[in-house]
């Protein structure tokens, strides 16, 4: 992915705003998690993996996988620093190519809205889970001051249940757990999470 945006920000990324927003966002996923033990978690677009590396100690195995070798480099370091076992990063992009890969949980945090076609990524997400597996979402509720031409300017829940449910996913429940000022390109904004299950 040539002059990927998230490349140049790698090393920049964790600002305080991010790592107080992650906080958020891990308290939430934690509590959806607290019961699925000896299970294996992809986080899809982890990016330095201030989400996922913050939740392994819930889980058998988590795999990072982002777009970004940099970012990746980021969270590799982390995993070695915090001595964290059962971590590993992949660097792919699922929009081009998906790897043969399962998994019990798939987590995206802050991700959906940067792929353009969503329906092509939870279709994907889809083919990697295990049956009964489980699919978090964490995003931004529709939002009409963002206009942005590659972002999607967040999601109504009715929206993304029909993607989901369209996709195969089924028991899908969204609520929205979070606003905040100016977390959504410097616009106040409100996080839902999405789970759903295959």
């Amino acid at each position: 992915m040539e002059n990927n945006v998230f490349e140049q920000m790698a090393k920049r990324y964790e600002t305080e705003e991010r790592i107080e927003l992650a906080k958020v966002i891990v308290k939430e996923v934690r509590s959806e998690l607290h019961n699925n033990k000896s299970k294996s978690l992809l986080d899809y677009g982890s990016g330095t993996g201030l989400i996922s590396l913050e939740l392994s100690d819930l889980l058998d195995s988590v795999l990072l996988v982002d777009s970004s070798k940099q970012m990746l480099e980021v969270a590799k370091a982390k995993v070695s620093h915090k001595g964290i076992t059962n971590a590993k990063v992949l660097y792919s992009d699922f929009t081009q190519e998906t790897p043969e890969l399962k998994a019990d949980i798939i987590l995206m945090s802050l991700v959906l809205l940067h792929i353009p076609d969503t329906k092509k990524i939870l279709q994907e997400l889809f083919n990697i889970l295990t049956n009964g597996g489980m699919l978090i979402i964490i995003d931004f509720d529709k939002n009409d001051k963002i206009d942005h031409p590659k972002v999607h300017n967040g999601f109504s829940h009715e929206e993304l249940k029909k993607g989901l449910s369209e996709v195969g996913f089924h028991s899908i429940e969204i609520k929205t757990f979070y606003h905040g000022n100016r977390i959504f390109m410097n616009q106040d904004a409100s996080m839902f999470i999405s789970t759903s299950l295959k």
